[in-house]
């Protein structure tokens, strides 16, 4: 309570009392929930006094609880407490209209008085605590792709991209120039939240971007960052009159969204143990990335985690999609692109932006703890050598989905439990979203048949 209190009263001395603060749980979409607490209300906070549903951990992408889950009306929708993410007190720099407004991350404690264990950055601190048991800690770096877009009309109408964008517009500094004011704007915000942003370009798509950030060795706060850098974006949009999406495939005809992870592991003097002083790969990162290859197809289901996010698993969609690597190598699913020094180092390119980051990070350290943990598993050779793709990774739901429901490498990696959590709260959606009846069907066929 007191370490907050202190944080708190330091953020005041620096930015003033906000008018409010907004208490921010990441449920296992990645949707911010919570609620708004006046700015002089911090000891409530502190003290856990803010309560809300166990089941906001769980609800399906529509917002609503899933029976199946036990959780919620079921079992009486009990509340757990909530308290702030020590260090994530940050600014909101796109409230305007002369408001004074924080947001704090905020995890829930259950009846044990823990974190609860629904908890998706949770799973992530348990991963980590297994490569600390080694004496290793895992350094992480994200790339965030996302598209701005002109505000609509109604929520049924596709995208546009902005007025004048370039339909191929990759690596394009005239975009870069034309969108400034937004773009410095986003990246002014991530500096006041305390991010590290690094380089930021003009991708494929029109209206695409990609923002890189630097190394960390604290991947909880890469984790962090990634989700809140998704609020900061879509706010900053809606304040310069545009809209902004991490959706996977936005557009049919052009790029999606990724979120590509780049991870090197430092042993406990702080060397960075994918180095053996060879210009090869070492036997170690060999083993990373023949774990990451093993449990690819089973942990799909969270590196595509929605509907919309097999549409990038297609052949020509610039998104690789097959257990497969390579050197520097871009349509390779594990891209290598330092070997040696201490940039040694893997890159995992094949989760989409719409992933929940804390739970996309803790699939992609499972895979290379897996490898670690099993110095046996093959590797294929890479693509710079052989370049045919390999089996490709499904690009159905319920497929992915299922194959994670049955995965034992899932259930070692997030926990039984979790991993039936996650595969129940799937299968309520994809009982729902894929016996709608498309817009498509009804032009194709109602007039027709």
């Amino acid at each position: 309570m007191n370490d907050f209190l202190e944080e708190y009263a330091a953020y005041c001395k620096s930015h003033g009392r906000p008018d409010r603060v907004e208490l921010m749980l990441c449920d296992i979409n990645a949707i911010l929930r919570g609620k708004w607490l006046p700015g002089d209300d911090e000891e409530k906070l502190a003290s856990g006094g803010v309560r809300l549903p166990l089941s906001t951990y769980a609800p399906n992408i529509l917002g609503e609880e899933v029976e199946a889950t036990g959780l919620g009306i079921i079992v009486g929708d009990p509340d757990g407490n909530l308290f702030p993410v020590p260090g994530s007190l940050r600014p909101v720099p796109w409230a305007g209209d002369g408001q004074s407004v924080a947001q704090v991350l905020v995890e829930m404690h259950d009846e044990t008085g823990e974190v609860a264990a629904i908890s998706p950055r949770r799973r992530l601190q348990e991963i980590l605590a297994r490569f600390a048991a080694k004496g290793l800690t895992p350094v992480v770096a994200t790339e965030m792709e996302f598209y701005l877009y002109q505000p609509r009309d109604s929520r049924e109408d596709p995208p546009r991209p902005p007025s004048g964008s370039p339909e191929a517009q990759n690596y394009d500094l005239e975009v870069l120039e034309r969108t400034q004011s937004i773009l410095d704007a986003i990246l002014d915000g991530a500096i006041v939240q305390g991010m590290a942003p690094d380089t930021l370009i003009a991708e494929y798509g029109p209206g695409q971007f990609e923002i890189n950030f630097h190394h960390t060795s604290d991947a909880l706060a890469a984790a962090d960052d990634a989700l809140i850098f998704r609020r900061l974006v879509r706010g900053i949009a809606r304040r310069h009159d545009m809209r902004a999406t991490f959706m996977a495939k936005p557009y049919a005809d052009y790029p999606g969204n990724g979120m590509h992870a780049h991870v090197s592991l430092l042993d406990a003097d702080g060397r960075n143990v994918f180095d053996d002083g060879t210009e090869g790969p070492s036997p170690l990162i060999r083993q990373a990335v023949a774990g990451t290859l093993a449990t690819m197809a089973e942990l799909q289901a969270i590196f595509a985690p929605h509907m919309n996010s097999y549409r990038r698993f297609q052949p020509a969609s610039f998104a690789p999609h097959a257990p497969n690597w390579g050197f520097d190598n871009r349509a390779a699913a594990i891209r290598l692109p330092e070997t040696s020094g201490p940039g040694a180092r893997l890159e995992h390119r094949i989760s989409g932006a719409d992933v929940n980051p804390y739970l996309a990070l803790t699939a992609i350290l499972g895979g290379i703890l897996h490898g670690l943990e099993n110095p046996d598993l093959p590797l294929p050779p890479p693509l710079d050598e052989d370049p045919a793709p390999g089996e490709a990774l499904t690009a159905d739901w319920a497929t992915a989905v299922e194959a994670f429901e049955q995965s034992a490498i899932a259930a070692e990696i997030f926990g039984r439990p979790y991993r039936d959590l996650y595969a129940t709260v799937r299968r309520d959606e994809i009982a729902q979203l894929t016996t709608a009846i498309s817009q498509i069907e009804y032009r194709t066929y109602l007039g027709r048949l």
